[in-house]
């Protein structure tokens, strides 16, 4: 795909891949605007069924879609549909994924070449969502694919949510412990998935911490990090956690996560099982008198003790007021929303709560 591609080409192949993912009796077509009301779009797309009716359009085409641009395509796509049947649109050459996640939150269409669709309409009836490529392919040859995998990604993700403040690369380094040329990497990432700035002067400042730790979570988990053991505790949860603070000792290393840990500030619903990392599984297990499961148990296993990779997720705990240590109030929201069942629900339950009391947490 050429880097140079303009934006008539992108309204052309993104409503090409729209079309192909139409029922065959469907149409779409795309062109300049052709209405009197509003010219400052810079197309318009109709899905045509076929009984007539017609779901259209405004569209606002980019060749490099940056997060600055999509306020000003927001309040330009808002203007031109004001009143009318028409809904809005973005196109561009790639469209990331963090700023797919803001559009959906505008109400917004987007299309892009690589294939990532989200188009939906009231009248007709209609949602068309497809995925494409996770990452820019106009980033040039050569150049390795960062995540955010691994013990330096997790330190840095964990310093940069935590602190409210502007950073210079070399207190970063000197915070999270992690080497220059990692962290360097890092902050070139997050800054093309903009979930980090970088400002004049050459210091880097979360833009949104909730999308820092959602982009987290697909690269870290709980079950994935860590070397997981399911136990039985026979007296129910209360009597778990109970038996961990009679005998907290600052020796031995846990910290209970999940929907346990996450009740101390946002109380979903009762939890199922207990999520607990600890640093000698076999260890806790012993201390805590825990049953290991065997295949007619393994469905009444209500205890989940995980040894993880690294150990930043010991870094930043606190103890209730019942006696027991916790994991870090964003370690615990990511642990959550990279979980099963309803734990991604908690995780933005608790990230609700942590918007509304910022200053309580952060730093």
């Amino acid at each position: 795909m050429s880097a140079t591609i303009n934006e008539r080409n992108i309204l052309r192949l993104c409503t090409d891949l729209l079309r192909n993912l139409l029922p065959d009796d469907w149409n779409a077509q795309a062109g300049a605007y052709s209405g009197d009301r509003y010219r400052g779009v810079d197309g318009e797309l109709k899905i045509l069924t076929p009984d007539g009716d017609t779901a259209l359009f405004m569209v606002e085409v980019k060749r490099a879609l940056n997060r600055r641009d999509i306020g000003v395509l927001a309040r330009r796509l808002g203007e031109a549909t004001e009143g009318t049947p028409a809904m809005g649109v973005v196109m561009a050459q790639y469209i990331s994924p963090p700023l797919q996640e803001i559009l959906r939150e505008l109400n917004l269409s987007y299309v892009d070449t690589t294939g990532n669709v989200m188009v939906t309409a009231r009248r007709p009836a209609l949602v068309l969502r497809d995925r494409g490529l996770s990452h820019d392919p106009n980033r040039g040859p050569g150049r390795p694919r960062v995540t955010l995998k691994g013990e330096p990604a997790a330190r840095l993700v964990r310093t940069l949510a935590a602190e409210n403040r502007m950073w210079s690369a070399r207190e970063l380094v000197e915070s999270s412990g992690v080497s220059t040329g990692a962290t360097y990497r890092v902050l070139e990432y997050l800054q093309e998935e903009e979930l980090v700035a970088k400002t004049a002067d050459k210091r880097f400042t979360v833009t949104d911490w909730p999308r820092l730790l959602r982009r987290w979570s697909r690269d870290y988990s709980f079950v994935e990090n860590t070397q997981t053991y399911r136990f039985i505790e026979p007296r129910g949860l209360p009597s778990l956690l109970k038996k961990i603070a009679q005998q907290d000792n600052p020796n031995f290393r846990y910290a209970v996560t999940g929907s346990i840990a996450a009740a101390q500030w946002a109380p979903y619903a009762p939890a199922r099982a207990a999520l607990i990392y600890a640093e000698n599984v076999a260890e806790a297990a012993m201390r805590w008198r825990l049953r290991p499961v065997d295949d007619s148990t393994a469905e009444a296993a209500n205890v989940i003790l995980g040894e993880p990779e690294y150990p930043v997720v010991f870094d930043g705990t606190s103890q209730t007021k019942d006696g027991y240590t916790i994991a870090a109030i964003e370690q615990v929201a990511v642990d959550l929303l990279s979980g099963p069942g309803r734990n991604p629900v908690e995780g933005e339950e608790l990230i609700e709560w942590m918007r509304a009391h910022e200053s309580a947490w952060r730093r």
